[in-house]
């Protein structure tokens, strides 16, 4: 997952370190120095942790349909809680890391995190388990909300890309690696056991975290200072150009939220029923993402952000639409098409609202990522509500609404580009 799709850029610009002086060296970590091999696992540790939780149930949902004897609207209900949990959280988990300090919040938040995930599996009602993960995800917050900010004050500034991407790649193999595991466990020993199989690994991510990272020696606590978040937060929702990224990210988790979320149903239903392992490892398609958004860079260099995020898009329908097709090799085909698609259109319109922010950025990027959830839980509900009424199609129908808005909202900005560049006065000579 790029950093943005994980939450790791969330707070990559809320403090930036104090520069040394030229006769003072630099007490930050570095590659090779004391600390930075413990830190860069430690937050390793805590990226598995965060996304093993955080979509856990994903791959399990046709197995809780089954048990609790409800349709896969009602199961999506067990990712989109946990999602838009952290979606409403991340602000305000930001603010408080900013008082009680990065490492802090980010145990808080592991601890109550795994401490939720080990009651999951006796959830004995649906309600029940669609609140235990609401909390699960609102506590999970704490996570991207606070580790950039750390690494910022911790880590000397050539090291902090590599820092980060550390981070980052524990998102991505939690993520990937929960769905993968639970799918097997569950196809054993059912979807309870994988659940507490994923809450067992998240407590021993959680310990070895808490012991492995250094103590912070660089933060400086302040204020919450709500008034002042607040008009940060409100500047950044009255620029036009920030509001149509936070909808083109929002729209294109939508896409991928649904997708997800319904593929095992699809899957397990005729003409493949394929069993819940493989089901499970259909994840592993998520390696494609990682090199698209790794390339998202060089797009934008040949085509323009609104170029490469009409060709996300393109890619993206494509996907959606050859999966309609019902032969397995053609749906797997569309499944890596339309993860290469949202990745690369995610790490386009994630990066630019970094760029596009002149102040508060750590804020812009918060915002970022409370739309970026909401689409996906969003896409988790309709598309499995749409599933429910009309299968697969239905799903599809929803992704291709929600390209659409993408390439709608990217015309309206070259549109309202080119007005801007007629306003401007011509310099005199």
């Amino acid at each position: 997952m790029s950093p943005a799709s994980t939450g790791a850029s969330a707070t990559m610009d809320a403090v930036t370190p104090a520069a040394s002086s030229d006769s003072a060296p630099d007490s930050r970590m570095a590659p090779g120095g004391p600390g930075y091999r413990r830190m860069s696992f430690a937050l390793f540790l805590a990226g598995v942790a965060t996304f093993a939780l955080l979509y856990s149930t994903q791959a399990l949902l046709p197995l809780i349909s089954g048990e609790f004897g409800v349709a896969a609207s009602e199961a999506s209900w067990t990712v989109a809680a946990a999602t838009g949990g952290l979606a409403l959280f991340v602000l305000p988990m930001s603010a408080l890391s900013e008082r009680f300090g990065r490492r802090t919040v980010m145990t808080a938040s592991l601890a109550v995190a795994v401490g939720v995930g080990l009651l999951v599996p006796f959830a004995p009602s649906i309600g029940t388990l669609v609140v235990l993960r609401a909390v699960q995800g609102a506590a999970l917050a704490g996570l991207p909300a606070s580790a950039t900010a750390y690494l910022a004050e911790e880590v000397r500034p050539k090291a902090l890309v590599t820092a980060i991407g550390l981070f980052v790649a524990g998102n991505s193999v939690g993520g990937m690696s929960g769905r993968v595991i639970t799918g097997w466990v569950a196809q054993e020993w059912g979807w309870r056991v994988a659940v507490g199989v994923i809450g067992a690994v998240a407590v021993a991510c959680a310990v070895a975290f808490r012991l492995l990272l250094p103590a912070p020696r660089h933060f400086s606590a302040g204020s919450l200072r709500p008034r002042v978040l607040l008009d940060t937060v409100r500047g950044h929702l009255a620029d036009p150009l920030l509001r149509r990224l936070y909808a083109i990210g929002a729209l294109f988790m939508t896409v991928f939220g649904g997708v997800y979320t319904v593929i095992g149903y699809r899957l397990t239903e005729a003409p493949f029923s394929l069993p819940q392992g493989i089901v499970g490892s259909i994840f592993l398609v998520y390696l494609v993402g990682t090199v698209s958004a790794s390339t998202a860079g060089r797009l934008m260099g040949r085509l323009g952000r609104r170029g490469a995020l009409y060709l996300a898009g393109g890619t993206t329908a494509a996907g959606l639409l050859l999966s309609l097709v019902p032969s397995l090799p053609l749906v797997l085909l569309g499944l890596v098409l339309i993860t290469a698609g949202f990745f690369a259109g995610h790490a386009v319109a994630s990066s630019a609202v970094s760029r596009t922010a002149q102040h508060g950025r750590a804020q812009a990027s918060a915002l970022y990522q409370s739309a970026y959830y909401i689409g996906s839980s969003a896409g988790s509900t309709v598309g499995a509500t749409a599933f429910h009424a009309g299968g697969w199609a239905g799903t599809v129908a929803v992704g291709v609404l929600a390209v659409l808005g993408v390439v709608a909202i990217t015309v309206l900005g070259s549109r309202a580009a080119r007005v801007a560049a007629r306003r401007e006065p011509v310099p005199a000579h």
